[in-house]
């Protein structure tokens, strides 16, 4: 598959904060963006100025860290919204309107040409005062591609840095983000970002997509978090990146914590089955995988949980076989007899089918018995 030219912009300490009832601290806020930075994400979406003058403060704050990565924020097009990124002093300000008609209707109550002629002033104001703008199309993914187009070719005539597109509800498939993002790219002067949400579960396909099309920025979340249901997953799109696109500069070792601490601080737990990062992304089972990976741990593991800082687990239960028992017994170096084993072994299966998961306790009390009984 032919490499993919990318970068990534997370947009956790923004729009993962837009999760219902998740608010950083500043100091919360700071720590995410250095793990963000070690990892070497690229540009980081600090925040949303214009919301409060904390929200301005926490921007500036990112700022001023002297990280590796670019800082960015959010604003409408609205003359207060660009004073308050430029107070900020981010590199790059994200300026939005939503472009499909429904929501020029409903609210703006204007047409297209007078929205897109407001966004352009604002354009203009922003790099008057010298930040780089990313056009951001809000609701893209609704919107007629024609009036998109238009937008971003006079967008960049303007001196826009970067044009965006949002999937604002998750409404798009996978094949269909991947014909837009090639009709768009035939006439785009400058680099394509995407910015895709979750409602249908599509967000982080979308994204690698997106970037196999010719996208260039990509937005995530840490966990995927987000309004809604979310944004595409940070560590799912660096994982595919690394694994199915060629792109190996990133440092993935850190994903795991990253997700920990964002998983602390929003207080939003992970599914245990969450892809990369869940609890049981690297457990196995059955008795059939595990006595695969004891030969070669490739057969059912397509990356090694190493490679983002996670570890591999054999979980003790109805499923599991004599070889992963032995591996299991033999780990914590307790040596038990054939028959021993094979009496721990129907015991562990009847225990697990009673809905009792083997714990480290049920283990030894199995184990026990086991020589009583053996």
């Amino acid at each position: 598959m032919r490499k993919s030219v990318v970068e990534i912009c997370d947009v956790t300490l923004r729009d993962g904060e837009q999760t219902p009832g998740v608010s950083f601290t500043c100091e919360e806020k700071k720590d995410i963006a250095e793990k963000l930075d070690a990892v070497g994400i690229e540009v980081i979406e600090a925040g949303f100025p214009s919301v409060s003058e904390n929200e301005k403060r926490s921007v500036r704050a990112i700022a001023e860290m002297g990280l590796s990565a670019r800082t960015c924020c959010l604003s409408r097009c609205v003359k207060s919204d660009l004073d308050a990124a430029i107070d900020c002093g981010v590199d790059l300000v994200s300026v939005f309107f939503a472009t499909s008609d429904l929501h020029i209707r409903v609210k703006y109550k204007k047409n297209r040409e007078e929205m897109l002629e407001l966004a352009l002033g604002m354009v203009d104001y922003a790099n008057d005062h010298g930040l780089r703008v990313r056009f951001s199309a809000e609701e893209a993914s609704r919107t007629d591609i024609g009036f998109l187009k238009e937008m971003y070719r006079r967008g960049a005539e303007r001196g826009a840095a970067y044009s965006s597109f949002a999937d604002t509800v998750g409404a798009m498939t996978p094949l269909e983000m991947y014909e837009t993002v090639k009709e768009l790219k035939k006439d785009l002067k400058n680099p394509l970002c995407v910015h895709c949400h979750n409602d249908m579960g599509f967000a982080s396909a979308n994204t690698i997509t997106a970037a196999q099309a010719g996208a260039f920025q990509l937005h995530t979340t840490v966990n995927g978090i987000g309004e809604r249901a979310g944004n595409a997953s940070l560590e799912e799109v660096l994982v595919a990146l690394r694994m199915n696109c060629g792109v190996d500069r990133y440092d993935l070792t850190g994903l795991t914590k990253l997700s920990k601490t964002v998983e602390k601080y929003s207080g939003i737990c992970v599914s245990k089955t969450k892809a990369v990062v869940g609890e049981h992304a690297f457990a196995h089972e059955s008795g059939i995988h595990i006595a695969a990976l004891l030969k070669d741990r490739k057969t059912y593991e397509y990356f090694p949980p190493e490679m983002v800082g996670g570890e591999q687990k054999f979980i003790l239960g109805k499923h599991t076989g004599r070889k992963g028992l032995e591996h299991i017994l033999n780990s914590i170096g307790c040596d038990l007899t054939p028959e021993q084993v094979t009496w721990s072994l129907n015991r562990i299966k009847t225990i697990s089918e009673g809905k009792c998961s083997i714990t480290q306790d049920v283990l030894m009390s199995v184990i026990k018995r086991a020589k009583k009984e053996g």
